[in-house]
Formats: C-alpha cells, sequence, structure tokens
C-alpha cells in the first residue's frame, strides 16, 4: 500500500499498523507522528527554531565526544509503548546512551530529550508529551526551550520523581546530570534575533 493510500485511510479514521507507518516515513516528504494507530502530520519550523536545535545538538555531540552516549537530532523518533498502543514522537533533540541497533529508525531509551516550543506545538509539549517523555524509565531530563526568548523549563529526575526549574537569563547554563553535560545560553541561542518587546 503506498503512503499517500494510508495517509486517505486514516483521513477516514482507520488505523494503520506500526510497519506501515515506519516504512511510510521513509519515502513520506512530510514527518507524521504516531499515536495509537493514528497518524499526524507535523508542521514546518521556522529558521529560529532549526538554528536553536542546531545549536543544542552541536553543543551536546561536543561534551559527549569519546563518550558511550551520543545526540540525534529530529530526525531520530523516540518510540513510547503504552497499554493501549505504540507511539512515536520526533522530539527536536535527544541524547541516547545505550542505542538501538543501527537499522533501527527510532530509539527506545533517551536520557536527555528537548522541544523548541513554538504555538503549535506548546500544548502538546507542556502537556502530553511531558507526561509521556518523564514516564520513560530512561529519562534522567526533558527539556523545554522557547524560541522567541531566552527561556528554558526543565525537568530533571530526582530520585523517582522529576523536580522542576525554570532559566530565563542570558547567561544561564542548563546543567544536566547522567551523563553530565552543560549547555549555555550562549551556545543554544547563538545567532538568534528575538523579536522586540512592547
Amino acid at each position: 500500500m503506498c503512503y499517500n493510500a494510508i495517509m486517505s485511510t486514516v483521513r477516514q479514521h482507520e488505523l494503520i499498523s506500526v510497519a506501515d507507518y515506519l516504512d511510510g516515513e521513509e519515502i513520506s516528504d512530510v514527518k507524521h507522528e504516531y499515536v495509537a494507530g493514528a497518524v499526524f502530520a507535523m508542521a514546518g519550523a521556522t529558521i529560529a527554531h532549526t538554528i536553536i536545535a542546531t545549536n543544542l545538538t552541536r553543543a551536546a555531540g561536543n561534551q559527549l565526544s569519546g563518550s558511550p552516549c551520543r545526540e540525534f537530532n529530529s530526525d531520530m523518533k523516540v518510540r513510547i509503548n503504552l497499554a493501549r498502543g505504540f507511539r512515536f514522537y520526533y522530539p527536536d533533540a535527544q541524547v541516547v546512551c545505550q542505542s538501538n541497533p543501527q537499522s533501527e529508525r527510532f530509539q527506545d531509551s533517551p536520557v536527555f530529550i528537548f522541544e523548541v516550543l513554538s504555538e503549535s506545538t506548546r500544548r502538546i509539549d507542556e502537556g502530553e508529551k511531558r507526561d509521556l517523555y518523564l514516564g520513560l524509565s530512561s529519562v534522567n531530563a526533558y527539556v523545554m526551550l522557547e524560541q522567541t526568548a531566552s527561556t528554558a523549563v526543565i525537568y530533571q529526575r530526582v530520585g523517582d520523581d522529576f523536580e522542576r526549574s525554570v532559566l530565563d537569563q542570558p547567561d544561564s547554563i542548563i546543567k544536566l546530570r547522567h551523563p553530565d553535560v552543560e549547555l549555555s545560553f550562549e551556545e543554544i541561542y547563538r545567532d538568534i534575533r528575538f523579536p522586540a518587546r512592547h
């Protein structure tokens, strides 16, 4: 079945299999996220969004060089296995220390997950995705970054729970643990011109 036919089927409220979804993503010009058989097209990113995500991935990768952990950009999916079905999301960046085989098209055990917030994704990033990401036993931190101001909301694992913190100063540094990574706003927001505040 071609991917266009799959998308047509989805619009008729029929569910598709994980195998059809993964195969379809290989040939699709548009990324889709998968929620228990339903497929949702992702909106395109702004230039600012892409710069922030790229800066972040580069900064994390520089610090992880030589370690068993590595960074992945927004082309790599995260798979979440729930009793009510699989979900596949494309975070803007992630760090993985125990990777799936290189032939796979997704990761199951990210330690850090990053999302750059936009108006079209804020509600799901701050709600549904946050809850599901923090439910993964491998995750030690979930970081949400604003693109219109130098601000980060961080959920960092402390024992069996997560501690929420907010950084909003231009010289802020995000300090993550397990593995130890420090990401400065100077690096993350390099070349970003914030809109003027009135």
